[in-house]
């Protein structure tokens, strides 16, 4: 889908029309609010996994992006990416839940839509590789993620592993839900 402000511009950042929805699944889950433990272990299983220095569990909120899920290598620290909120506007996770499909970029600058991204001046970031986390209910939570600062050629492999990443983490997410009951 291809939106456009009313200027005939392309908007750069999706308009997201279950926003509202999902904010009230997220409340009632008790997520994207705060940093959780198992996320982080699960985002750097997810970087172990795919080889990447960056990976998150990112839950799209109406206005901001919350990484309740982070890992980053040891070089993260000195430029301040990546960071657990960023505004909607930021990055490729967006685009992942408004599509409600997965979106691979090997080479962001190879796109004019998302090479025009802040995260690509601001923290360099140059490789996306992101599934949606839609749960049982249909919503589109938010994502499971990694990305690279080189191109990266994720392929069918990085592909295939990143959505069956996302429906691990669906069902741990669905089983915490059940427990708190």
């Amino acid at each position: 889908m291809t939106y456009y402000e009313s200027t005939g511009h392309l908007l750069l950042t999706p308009v997201d029309r279950e926003a509202p929805a999902r904010a009230v699944r997220l409340r009632e889950m008790g997520l994207g609010e705060r940093a959780d433990a198992e996320l982080d272990a699960f985002a750097r299983k997810v970087a172990q996994t795919l080889d990447a220095p960056y990976a998150g569990v990112n839950f799209v909120g109406e206005e901001r992006q919350f990484f309740a899920g982070l890992h980053h290598g040891p070089d993260a620290a000195a430029n301040g990416y990546p960071a657990r909120v960023l505004a909607r506007d930021h990055g490729y996770c967006p685009h992942v839940v408004v599509r409600r499909r997965a979106l691979v970029l090997e080479d962001v600058r190879d796109f004019a839509r998302f090479a025009g991204n802040a995260v690509v001046d601001e923290s360099g970031v140059r490789s996306y590789l992101g599934a949606p986390l839609t749960d049982r209910r249909g919503i589109v939570l938010g994502t499971v993620c990694a990305v690279d600062v080189v191109p990266r050629r994720w392929g069918l492999a990085g592909l295939t592993t990143v959505k069956a990443l996302a429906a691990e983490l669906v069902e741990l997410l669905h089983g915490r839900e059940d427990r708190r009951g």
